[in-house]
């Protein structure tokens, strides 16, 4: 059940020129809203006065112990600007949890699980890793950026599973796209998990289906409200145009019309 909240900010690291990661908790110490892998927060900026319209961010993770909200930020706006100035103490409007989620295998550990991200779309794949070692599973991850210092939280990422990367300069990593990865062709995956940049996410979503692996997609289409009445995050489906911030973001590559 989504709830409107004010948050307070613990932290606001700045983890190179373009990404911080925030951190935020309840002012009054009540626990957050239950939140699954895949979805996501509305989130309203004050005192900016070129956003009227509340920031679509991915859960980023959460941290129980801690009573934590992490969003990962990557200021490329006036709002994910205003966004990565926040410090510790400031209250933050959000509009919580949003969208359906990442489908959780409950039985066959053996399973082979790989978890895709390019760029900002990273962020959703943390919470996820985390929520199936939970479960039993070891996932993989692939991990693709432009260059070295584009590749954000790693250390997070291997603590719940194996991490590989790519880079388009080669400075870490394999050179060139997650697509083009070795991992892909020495390990036979059971279902591929993927959010980043949409032609990215087509590439594997024909990979998978190629080599028929399950396979779900979460899209970052412009999410103005969060709850279907703006109609800016419409995607063509073989079931007909849907609302990613409603019916999604994730979808199974079967449902989408990319593979046609």
């Amino acid at each position: 059940m989504k709830k409107m909240l004010d948050l307070v900010v613990t932290q606001n690291n700045q983890l190179n020129q373009s990404y911080c990661l925030i951190k935020l908790t309840t002012t009054d110490n009540s626990p957050l809203p239950e939140m699954f892998p895949g979805q996501f927060v509305e989130v309203k900026v004050d005192g900016s006065p070129k956003t009227y319209l509340r920031r679509p961010i991915s859960v980023n993770y959460i941290d129980k112990s801690k009573n934590e909200l992490w969003l990962l930020i990557q200021a490329i706006g006036d709002g994910t600007r205003k966004m990565c100035a926040y410090k510790t103490g400031d209250i933050v409007n959000l509009l919580l949890p949003l969208g359906n989620s990442f489908t959780i295998p409950d039985e066959n550990k053996a399973q082979e699980l790989l978890l895709i991200g390019g760029g900002v779309g990273t962020a959703p794949m943390l919470y996820l890793g985390s929520c199936l070692k939970e479960k039993g599973f070891k996932p993989t991850f692939l991990l693709g950026a432009r260059s070295k210092g584009d590749l954000l939280q790693l250390k997070d990422f291997a603590q719940y599973g194996e991490v590989f990367c790519t880079t388009e300069d080669g400075s870490f990593g394999e050179k060139g796209y997650v697509t083009d990865h070795s991992v892909l062709k020495n390990t036979r995956f059971s279902s591929i998990y993927t959010c980043g940049p949409k032609p990215m996410m087509m590439a594997i979503a024909r990979y998978a289906k190629e080599n028929k692996i399950n396979c779900e997609v979460s899209l970052e289409n412009v999410m103005a409200c969060g709850f279907g009445v703006c109609l800016c995050c419409v995607e063509k489906t073989r079931e007909g145009n849907v609302c990613v911030c409603t019916d999604g973001p994730v979808f199974n590559i079967e449902k989408l019309t990319w593979t046609n």
